[in-house]
């Protein structure tokens, strides 16, 4: 590989856990640099989920004891999350890599538009949910962690934003949403990782290029985590999921 490839994907993962730590928006700075190295989109894709899959893990571990009172309340979605990534991740390899092309700039801007709109999201939740200690399961609801944890096999990409949305819909508290949020991301991350990997999807070369790059950043994240305004990491992450999203709608239908 390159030298420049190399670097490419080292500040990218750099990037991209610095941003994990500090707002989120990670995909943004990961996904295109796996691209710009000439990986093919659906090995992008299953190289950058697998990336992403041991701070979910880290992320569950973490919320273990705000979940554990919940018990079998759990079961139906872990199930959703499980049969939902493991179907995002085949919809991925079956689809192929001439669909999954025409659907990136899509799903970046939609990506960006959750991450933009997710302040405002935020609070006309807070101000409309009653908040219960164990929100009853219904079809809709069950329904729709299905259908984000589908997103979340396939691409991933806002993934948390939306499952806080519908956490937070059914009557969760904040804390508790993020952490069902964190242990769902890794049950999904963890099924849809294993499948790519089974199926030979991964670029172990590159991924591992990426995952220290994302350790060192993440690490740097979190000790600037208090020093570096919130609205500037927000704009950062807007900018280039914006310029990204735009380049890619370029290149996918206006430049041949």
């Amino acid at each position: 590989m390159p030298l420049f490839d190399i670097a490419l994907l080292a500040l990218a993962g750099f990037a991209a856990g610095a941003m994990n730590a500090l707002a989120g928006g990670g995909t943004f700075f990961s996904f295109p640099a796996l691209l710009g190295v000439g990986l093919a989109p659906v090995t992008a894709g299953a190289t950058n989920a697998v990336a992403l899959w041991p701070a979910s893990l880290a992320g569950a571990w973490a919320a273990r004891a705000s979940l554990r009172p919940l018990g079998r309340y759990l079961l139906p979605l872990l199930l959703a999350g499980l049969g939902g990534g493991l179907l995002g991740g085949l919809l991925l390899l079956l689809g192929g890599d001439a669909i999954f092309a025409q659907l990136i700039p899509w799903l970046l801007l939609s990506a960006t538009a959750l991450f933009a709109a997710s302040p405002w999201l935020s609070r006309w939740l807070a101000a409309r949910r009653a908040e219960a200690a164990q929100p009853p399961h219904t079809p809709l609801s069950l329904g729709a962690h299905l259908g984000v944890s589908v997103y979340g096999g396939y691409f991933g990409a806002g993934m948390g934003i939306l499952q806080l949305a519908a956490f937070a819909i059914e009557g969760h508290p904040l804390a508790r949403a993020n952490a069902l949020k964190n242990l769902i991301s890794a049950v999904i991350y963890s099924v849809a990782s294993l499948t790519f990997i089974f199926a030979g999807r991964v670029s172990w070369y590159e991924l591992v290029i990426l995952l220290i790059g994302a350790t060192l950043g993440g690490y740097a994240g979190g000790a600037l985590g208090q020093r570096l305004p919130a609205s500037l990491l927000r704009f950062l992450v807007l900018a280039v999921g914006t310029g990204m999203s735009g380049y890619y709608f370029w290149v996918t239908y206006f430049a041949h």
